[in-house]
């Protein structure tokens, strides 16, 4: 069985309270159990981890392959738009990432357009609210199936 990892950032805890226009009501805990029920359909396993501090996020990524995860998928939140380490922790590991955004980044602030993620994650999923990590879930069930051919 795969085994994912789908990390969350900075201020993503506050989901259903923060911004509801824009991130929706529902909360971080909603969101983990659709992405547990996603991935139960799909037989995969996966851990959700949340944090909003930076050092706690580079050591999730560092250990997800001594943990025996396959993959990573990250809403690095507001690091997305510069957050070096974090950019050098994914390009440090030997494992894909997919980077999702419940809102669209790009239809936002001029700021958010830019991610220094995105150039060392396998792709990015933004605008698809919290459905995003779902539509994460399956790309990437299916890159590593094709990785394992």
């Amino acid at each position: 069985m795969l085994k994912i990892l789908v990390i969350n950032g900075p201020n993503l805890n506050m989901l259903g309270k923060r911004e509801p226009g824009i991130y929706g009501s529902q909360s971080l805990k909603d969101l983990e159990n659709g992405i547990m029920e996603a991935s139960e359909k799909l037989g995969v396993e996966i851990k959700c981890f949340q944090s909003n501090y930076e050092g706690a996020l580079l050591d999730e990524i560092h250990q997800a392959a001594d943990n025996g995860f396959e993959g990573i998928i990250m809403n690095p939140g507001a690091f997305t738009h510069y957050s070096i380490a974090l950019r050098d922790a994914i390009s440090s590991i030997d494992l894909p990432v997919i980077e999702v955004h419940i809102s669209n980044v790009h239809a936002r602030e001029e700021f958010r357009k830019h991610s220094v993620t995105a150039p060392v994650s396998i792709g990015q999923i933004s605008g698809f609210g919290f459905y995003g990590y779902e539509m994460a879930l399956h790309a990437m069930k299916e890159y590593l199936k094709g990785r394992e051919v």
